[in-house]
């Protein structure tokens, strides 16, 4: 099996998680997958250039954010932010797992993960 394929699965298999652990919090399966492609909205970004494109789109894709918003969600036993921060990793995710990855700023199709075709 090809690197890139056992990646895909490895990352395929975390937004099964995502999406089980939601469930498992009895949080609302309607919510997960109407903000599931919220975090897109940072593709704006590239409305201005790639630089900019870039970094807003990392913002929004990096698991840094998502995952200290967890953290904070179990601290305050927040149900609003466990909710998101969930939606958010697995959008992630999910993303990754279409080999969707970080973007560099010379161009949108190159990512960590590889060149989009």
């Amino acid at each position: 099996m090809k690197l890139r394929k056992i990646i895909s699965l490895e990352y395929l298999l975390a937004f099964l998680i995502s999406l089980f652990f939601y469930w498992q919090f009895d949080f609302s399966l309607f919510y997960f997958f109407l903000f599931l492609l919220l975090p897109d909205i940072s593709m704006l970004g590239y409305i201005v250039n790639t630089k900019v494109g870039a970094l807003f789109y990392n913002i929004g894709h990096s698991l840094i954010l998502p995952a200290i918003l967890m953290m904070i969600g179990f601290a305050m036993i927040s149900t609003p932010l466990l909710m998101t921060s969930i939606i958010w990793l697995a959008h992630i995710f999910l993303d990754r797992a279409l080999g969707y990855g970080l973007k560099y700023d010379e161009a949108f199709k190159k990512t960590h993960l590889q060149q989009i075709a």
